[in-house]
């Protein structure tokens, strides 16, 4: 049964700087939760608190409802995956493994056998005798996987697990942490500050801003409908628009393109950038707002604009989004 994680007014400070807020926050056990936000706006803080190597100034971490926060990393039912992987360059792959259970005093032959299993998952088990720099990045990171992975964790960590990899292997590996996630089980918490990333991941997305929560819930949610300007414009693919009863967003894909004296608002327009299914077309209105449409390839170009031409923007008013700030 997945013990569940909960955040309960979670606050860390440095000195007088404080770099998490009183957070609070029950993630869905045996999910995939992702926390997303810019560089400094407290997601690795958070992170570090949960597993340990970070101590909490005020609040409690609770996992299966017992408080965490204080338990050294080893006893807390969860496990990290460190952005650079962290192994040790003078042991072999299987070494690197099963180094948590020498840690504990588990046999060699057992240590073996579970380290085995555990590279079996991550599909490198011909490479078990190899050194780590004998391996690509990709193998690295399931390396540090099947490391975190055998001490059989309630909650798996992920520090921006990906961001060393090329594009193409990034892509890929998304892919792989998803299919183990789904096959094993348990709860996986990964931070992030990639939007496609976080949405291509996960079930649920914790946006932090600040050292706050700005918004959280399941992914679609939270990008179809943001709740302030910040979520909508760091989420991406929408426009934040000040109209006169307040600040609303719109998908730059449920914008279209008018006659100049038609539509909602008029504009003239700044840029066009050709992406391939969709071109964007970036436009200026009224009080120095840009707006952008992303019009499909083909009806562009069946009436493509070029920069300072007159535009009108127009859009369903089902689809325009209030915001609370």
């Amino acid at each position: 049964m997945q013990k569940e994680l909960e955040l309960v007014a979670v606050t860390k400070r440095y000195g007088a700087t404080v770099a998490v807020d009183a957070i609070s926050h029950h993630f869905r056990p045996g999910g995939y939760a992702c926390l997303l936000g810019p560089s400094g706006c407290g997601k690795s803080s958070t992170l570090r608190m949960i597993a340990g190597h970070e101590s909490v100034s005020d609040g409690s971490i609770l996992l299966g409802g017992s408080d965490i926060s204080h338990l050294p990393p080893a006893k807390r039912g969860t496990a990290m995956m460190f952005q650079n992987y962290a192994l040790f360059p003078h042991l072999s792959v299987a070494e690197n493994v099963g180094f948590s259970l020498k840690m504990k005093g588990v046999e060699v032959a057992e240590r073996r056998t579970k380290a085995g299993e555990m590279l079996e998952l991550v599909d490198l088990s011909a490479l078990a005798d190899r050194m780590p720099d004998q391996l690509s990045g990709g193998q690295q990171q399931r390396v540090a996987l099947a490391r975190a992975l055998i001490t059989r964790p309630q909650v798996l960590l992920l520090d921006e697990p990906l961001s060393a990899l090329d594009p193409f292997l990034r892509i890929r590996m998304r892919g792989e942490l998803r299919k183990l996630q789904r096959e094993l089980g348990i709860s996986f918490l990964h931070v992030t500050h990639g939007q496609d990333e976080a949405l291509a991941l996960a079930d649920e997305i914790v946006v932090m801003n600040n050292a706050v929560i700005e918004q959280a819930g399941p992914a679609r949610d939270v990008f179809n409908a943001p709740k302030t300007a910040f979520v909508a414009q760091f989420m991406g693919g929408h426009n934040v628009i000040a109209l006169p009863d307040g600040p609303f967003a719109i998908r730059a894909d449920d914008v279209r393109l008018t006659a100049s004296d038609a539509g909602e608002l008029q504009g003239r327009v700044t840029a066009i950038e050709y992406q391939g299914m969709h071109v964007a077309v970036s436009a200026r209105i009224a009080g120095d707002q840009d707006v952008v449409a992303m019009v499909p390839d083909n009806t562009f170009f069946e009436n493509p604009q070029n920069p300072g031409d007159a535009i009108g923007l127009t859009w369903d008013q089902s689809k325009l989004h209030r915001l609370t700030a």
